[in-house]
């Protein structure tokens, strides 16, 4: 995806994209000059975000093979930010060829990428893509591309991966999150993983600040832990990314070498509903 392709779309290009920025830490293609830029800035100052990037979608790897394992057969992946490989849909339908999968983001670039995705009639019939604001869940909750594929009287997967610290505690990102937990089923799971309060944190969210990104916001154990409220957590509970369930197939062993010579920057973790 060039930036010519996009001049005529109502899309801003100068400035930066969480999503973009993301894919860029990544290793992707998905961005443009402002995003790396800014990027750039935020690795000057904590140079392992990177590795966290990485980190984090491996763990949604392996916590959507556990799920699909356990059963889940419906997918809801908020804050979906840019497709890379192996994205929920995919690593779901290994396990289970019937599942299905709706995607989130409000970047609308985002999500004309995840619409690239459904390139066959089988993927189209069961994934979705929906433009929407995690700080409006209704929007969410009653879109009929979501209900279309999630039965929310069945139990259901819910994703936030790296994006609840893009949310500013004045829009209340625990009640947000508790409205999509009420709404889940007995025996659904919650998938959260979020940065922690750390120095290198705090001065990577300050560069992430002066990029023009306001809304990013650290939070310590107790915050994220409140999250899982009335969930019980599945073991190992509320970990370092590498350290939730890891397997050499889906982790280079290098990430745990970055890790033991970092403070934890992100805590991860999946709740069930009973």
């Amino acid at each position: 995806m060039t930036e010519e392709s996009w001049l005529s779309a109502d899309i801003d290009l100068f400035r930066p994209s969480i999503a973009r920025i993301y894919d860029y830490f990544l290793g992707g293609k998905d961005n443009f000059p402002a995003d790396r830029e800014a990027a750039e800035r935020i690795l000057a100052v904590a140079p392992h975000v990177s590795v966290l990037a990485r980190q984090n979608r491996a763990f949604l790897g392996r916590a959507v093979r556990f799920l699909a394992e356990a059963g889940i057969r419906q997918f809801l992946d908020v804050g979906t930010g840019l497709p890379t490989q192996d994205n929920v849909h995919q690593v779901a339908q290994r396990v289970a060829p019937d599942a299905r999968v709706v995607y989130v983001d409000n970047d609308p670039v985002a999500c004309v990428h995840a619409r690239a995705l459904r390139t066959g009639p089988t993927t189209a019939a069961t994934t979705a893509v929906v433009e929407a604001d995690l700080r409006r869940p209704e929007d969410i909750l009653g879109h009929p591309e979501v209900h279309r594929l999630i039965d929310f009287d069945q139990p259901v997967a819910v994703f936030f991966l790296a994006v609840l610290h893009c949310i500013s505690d004045e829009d209340d990102p625990a009640g947000l999150v508790a409205r999509f937990r009420d709404a889940m089923a007995p025996g659904s799971y919650l998938v959260v993983s979020h940065g922690l309060t750390e120095e290198p944190m705090e001065q990577a969210v300050a560069e992430w600040r002066q990029a023009g990104l306001t809304g990013v916001t650290v939070r310590s154990r107790e915050a994220i832990l409140g999250f899982f409220d009335g969930l019980d957590l599945v073991e190992p509970g509320l970990v370092s990314l590498p350290g939730w369930r890891p397997t050499t197939a889906v982790c280079d062993p290098t990430w745990f070498t970055s890790q033991y010579q970092l403070p934890i920057w992100a805590l991860c973790g999946v709740g069930h509903k009973p």
